[in-house]
């Protein structure tokens, strides 16, 4: 048998040439990473990354917490518990609100992928927006970006957030069981949950942006999702590192480029697919748009996402962000650049 010792030097050298043959040096290899549910197609990249061993690949060693939603990660990194978070872009814009410098580093969703349904009784007398004054709202977390899409929809229909009540579901089974007991009204959420309750009969959706034209017909124009964020001076101290996990992320964005739903379904695992495998498939299918094709957060996507935030948050709206300052694509580009 081969002493311990003897295999963790022979893994460490593995590593140490992964790095040395993408002409850069990792100083970190170590990371953890923060998600807000994992299992969620939103994230979809970040399973797809893991499981063809991109991290590896790059001499990167990721352990992934995987949390409840996106505000709890996002508090992870803050408290310095994780390393970097898959996380929403709105995120980075309401930080540097708050003076801390967080940034994006590749985007991973072009569009957010967030669809809201209604319980389909309640549906039948649906005309607008306004009309989910009272509600009980399902949101993966409060703060997250399930809860922003919901808010922005009752804004644009002359409703505050306090008009509706908003409970934490998460970003798994644990929505679809909320949906089923009668515990809420309306569910702002992702896939596959809300394909599996639009199956069921559950729901009606009322808002769809997992496609260009059902995001743009919400927000006038695209609107980023999700992306890798982390601190600015993470990035600083530790480019090499930062520069293995983007190269990972992007070769992930080619792959699913070209991957039809059945390959992603045979990648990810089984319990992603909520007992059904064919509508995991047609969730899938139904998200194929929603996969950034550069990486690249675009600068109408940003003030979109901006917009967005300002339209029901007063303390947001006065305070002087500079967009720039979210997404720093330097390390997009050296990976596009091979």
């Amino acid at each position: 048998m081969v002493p311990r010792r003897v295999c963790l030097l022979v893994l460490a050298l593995l590593a140490s040439l992964a790095g040395a043959a993408h002409g850069q040096t990792i100083e970190k290899r170590q990371v953890t990473l923060g998600v807000g549910g994992k299992t969620a197609l939103y994230y979809l990249p970040l399973t797809i990354c893991e499981r063809l061993g991109y991290f590896k690949e790059q001499g990167l060693d990721v352990t992934i917490n995987d949390f409840r939603g996106g505000a709890q990660s996002l508090q992870a990194l803050v408290g310095g518990s994780v390393d970097v978070v898959t996380g929403a872009y709105e995120h980075t814009i309401r930080m540097q609100a708050k003076g801390q410098d967080i940034t994006a580093v590749i985007e991973l969703g072009r569009f957010p992928g967030i669809a809201v349904g209604l319980r389909t009784a309640r549906a039948q007398s649906y005309k607008s927006a306004a009309d989910l004054k009272g509600a009980k709202i399902g949101v993966t977390a409060p703060g997250s970006s399930t809860h922003f899409f919901v808010m922005y929809l009752m804004s644009k229909a002359g409703l505050a957030p306090s008009d509706a009540s908003y409970i934490g579901v998460g970003a798994a089974a644990s929505a679809v069981a909320a949906m089923k007991k009668g515990e809420i009204d309306a569910l702002s959420n992702v896939d596959p949950m809300i394909t599996k309750l639009e199956q069921d009969g559950d729901i009606k959706l009322i808002a769809d942006s997992r496609t260009e034209e059902g995001t743009r017909a919400i927000f006038g124009g695209s609107n980023p999702a999700a992306v890798l964020y982390l601190r600015h001076q993470f990035a600083q101290s530790n480019p090499g590192t930062v520069q293995a996990l983007v190269n990972a992320f992007y070769r992930t964005l080619k792959w699913l480029e070209k991957a039809t739903p059945e390959e992603i379904a045979a990648t990810v695992p089984e319990e992603y697919f909520l007992g059904d495998k064919a509508l995991y498939i047609a969730a899938v299918r139904a998200n194929k748009q929603v996969y950034s094709l550069t990486g690249l957060v675009p600068p109408a996507g940003m003030q979109s996402a901006a917009d967005m935030l300002t339209a029901f948050d007063p303390d947001l709206k006065a305070a002087r962000v500079d967009l720039s300052r979210t997404f720093e694509d330097r390390f997009v580009k050296k990976a596009a650049g091979g």
